[in-house]
């Protein structure tokens, strides 16, 4: 008997299917692993529509587009099942010295886009050849997917009040990624929020981003301004950024949740080299070449030269 045919669904229960996708997860290198049957999604499209209404979203016009397919994965795979959710620990095994300029934790290896792909493309030929052929498709924040919210029905965590997936085991410092197919398999439920009362994340937030449970204003977001955001940053935000010259992990850092946080086995993920030792000085200086030889490969790319010049430069400023 081949392996297809000892792996065949007619033969294996959906339980035993599952189980083996989840042990094939874990062996690739994900943390761990939901799995959520599809549906239309038609709690969400309200909240959506009135959070782009607001202009929550700031310039970012790509957040409107494809609209209903961000409810419903049959539209992006044909008689879809299944959402398997995928989540990676990238908590680092060193950190930045706090009196330096901060770059955001997630981005301090390479990245995670073609990290996670790359896991999730094994993934999908495992299934593909060793169990069943599979109508698929892999996103990792690249597609009108509301990853979050797969997840989160998947039971890998709940949605904080910054609007963040957090896990109980190992709090919020992880990557989400999807793998929509065509077969049904055993899902998961979700899990209760156990955020409480504490809005530890909420008061940190030195420019007010977080204006309410779950809800984001990216016009006033440090991550925003200083990634996606390709104008200058205005003088309102002077003095409030924290030394964050590429992202921001302060409503992370002060959650209670992610004293749970462990360093990741994830080799992708540590810093390259010369980046740990960049102080003030190194970082005003940074030219051209020496942004390409550290960054290189890494999402800092995502903000360019140009832009971590920019706000590099904004931080330098004294607030009048």
């Amino acid at each position: 008997m081949d392996l297809k045919s000892k792996f065949h669904p007619n033969i294996l229960t959906k339980a035993e299917i599952t189980k083996l996708i989840r042990q094939k997860s874990l062996d690739i290198g994900f943390t761990d692993v939901g799995f959520s049957r599809v549906r239309v999604l038609s709690e969400e499209i309200d909240n959506y529509k009135r959070w782009l209404n607001n202009s929550y979203h700031a310039d970012m016009e790509y957040l409107a587009n494809n609209f209903y397919k961000r409810f419903d994965p049959s539209l992006l795979v044909d008689d879809a099942k299944t959402v398997i959710s995928v989540i990676i620990n990238y908590y680092p095994k060193e950190l930045q010295n706090n009196d330096t300029y901060q770059v955001s934790k997630y981005a301090y290896g390479r990245d995670y886009h073609k990290v996670i792909k790359g896991k999730l493309k094994q993934l999908s030929k495992y299934i593909n050849e060793e169990i069943t052929p599979i109508k698929y498709r892999f996103f990792t924040d690249s597609a009108p997917v509301l990853d979050k919210k797969w997840a989160q029905l998947s039971g890998l965590g709940w949605t904080g009040k910054n609007s963040l997936l957090i896990n109980k085991k190992m709090g919020s410092f992880f990557f989400i990624g999807e793998l929509i197919i065509d077969l049904e398999l055993d899902y998961g439920s979700p899990i209760k929020d156990a955020c409480g009362t504490c809005t530890k994340c909420i008061d940190a937030c030195p420019t007010d981003a977080i204006i309410s449970d779950k809800i984001i204003d990216a016009n006033k977001c440090i991550s925003y301004l200083t990634i996606e955001n390709k104008s200058e940053i205005g003088s309102i935000f002077t003095g409030n950024f924290n030394n964050n010259i590429f992202g921001c992990d302060i409503c992370q850092d002060v959650c209670p949740w992610n004293s749970k946080a462990k360093p990741t086995n994830e080799n992708d993920f540590s810093p390259k080299e010369d980046f740990l030792s960049l102080n003030n000085e190194d970082w005003a200086k940074l030219d051209k070449t020496t942004f390409d030889k550290i960054f290189n490969g890494t999402a800092v790319k995502r903000a360019k030269y140009e832009g971590l010049k920019r706000n590099i430069n904004f931080i330098s400023k004294k607030p009048q």
